[in-house]
């Protein structure tokens, strides 16, 4: 073993091998399992970054499993209440990893100002609905008060608030369609106290939120009935198996969806930075790995001499090569080294600056949002380098077909 890393040493170090032809082949393979890592790591790093961004997003505004009367036909609007006694469902107690449960009301409305009017949806909820994760898309004021006395307080999108012309503190009218009687609308008067900006067009093009109290009057609900529930589940992971037990748990009349269900199309999007990523790591991989084979040859070619003196001395095989992996996985480790250094020291710079904008249209976010986990990164290290030394065991297989005396032989 002492004499296999002395060896190895040499091969590194040694001057004749700096001044050698393998030189900028070994330099090659050394930026390329750098340039590996580093394309590996933002990948990941932004991929689930912007995956989990955007569906924390859609959580924050949706919960993650809708739960509401059949009767809506599938819309957004509660037309339909629903008993807010928890009790009375036996899917909350019976299902568990559930963390939270929220109750809400909507309904569809139109707010005009003197030179324009927007259709939206009013989400009423009460003083126990969780706002926290909405505060953080909060671009100016706050958020809503929901007491025990009316509120008339609401939160708008800045979508909405940009194209008819509000601000915080201003007044707005909303109209809201009768069910029954007369066609006659009612009317509501609500004050701006916050303004929101999400980045999720579905949600900043209609969504007003406010005082459940409003719907259930406009209604003409009683004050224990509710529009739906919003389930917050402990692992989002195992959001369709929770959901698939709160479905079968409910009563026949009732109705849930997880939000993977709800909106489909943006997560069958988000999906596919699983499979992107996947394809760049194999990539990147195999880029690093045909470099590190070239760089292995070259080095066994200019080590022949050296190869058949070790041989006539007594050395097997399998010694020998050895000592050329040894010194293989020292390129492979000085790569990473300046890899891992480079691709988290960008990675950083960005979570802490947000240099890297995004066209929040397309991308739901403004700046590129980025996950560094040191499970990630030790898994991607650990692979490259267990997969690189398992491709360089086929070049190093050369070895053994040198013979001693063609080899000392060799010039």
């Amino acid at each position: 073993m002492k004499l296999e890393y002395f060896i190895t040493k040499r091969l590194v170090t040694t001057k004749n091998h700096k001044s050698s032809i393998s030189t900028p082949i070994i330099k090659i393979a050394i930026t390329a399992i750098a340039m590996g890592i580093v394309m590996m790591l933002v990948s990941v790093a932004t991929g689930l970054g912007l995956k989990y961004k955007i569906r924390d997003k859609i959580s924050a505004f949706s919960g993650h499993v809708v739960i509401t009367s059949y009767d809506n036909n599938a819309t957004d609007i509660t037309l339909k209440p629903l008993d807010a006694d928890l009790s009375k469902y036996e899917a909350f107690n019976s299902v568990k990893d559930i963390k939270k449960i929220q109750s809400y009301a909507s309904k569809a409305g139109i707010i005009r100002t003197e030179s324009a009017f927007e259709g939206v949806v009013y989400k009423g909820v009460d003083s126990l609905y969780d706002l926290t994760e909405v505060e953080k898309y909060l671009t100016v004021g706050r958020l809503p008060k929901t007491q025990a006395a009316m509120s008339n307080e609401v939160l708008l999108s800045e979508y909405i608030a940009n194209r008819l012309h509000l601000e915080v503190g201003d007044k707005i009218t909303t109209y809201f369609m009768k069910e029954w009687g007369n066609k006659v609308p009612n009317v509501r008067q609500f004050e701006v106290v916050g303004i929101f900006n999400s980045g999720l067009q579905q949600f900043d093009e209609n969504i007003v939120i406010g005082d459940i109290k409003h719907v259930q009057r406009l209604n003409r609900w009683k004050s224990n009935q509710v529009g739906g529930f919003e389930v917050i589940v402990k692992d989002f992971d195992k959001i369709e198996e929770i959901g698939a037990q709160i479905y079968l748990d409910l009563p026949s009349s009732v109705d849930s969806r997880t939000i993977v269900e709800k909106y489909n199309n943006v997560f069958g999007w988000i999906d596919m930075f699983d499979f992107n990523i996947m394809v760049i790591i194999i990539i990147m991989i195999v880029v690093a790995s045909i470099n590190m084979i070239v760089a292995l040859l070259v080095l066994i070619l200019e080590r022949t001499q050296m190869i058949g003196i070790l041989k006539a001395l007594g050395a097997n095989n399998w010694t020998v090569r050895k000592i050329f992996l040894y010194n293989a996985c020292y390129l492979i480790l000085k790569g990473l080294f300046y890899g891992n250094l480079i691709g988290l020291g960008l990675l950083y710079l960005q979570k802490f600056t947000g240099l890297v904008k995004l066209d929040a249209s397309a991308y739901y976010v403004r700046e590129a949002p980025v996950l560094i986990r040191l499970s990630d990164v030790l898994l991607l290290n650990i692979g490259v380098v267990i997969i690189a030394l398992l491709v360089l065991l086929i070049p190093s297989y050369l070895i053994t077909k040198i013979s001693p005396v063609k080899a000392i032989r060799y010039d």
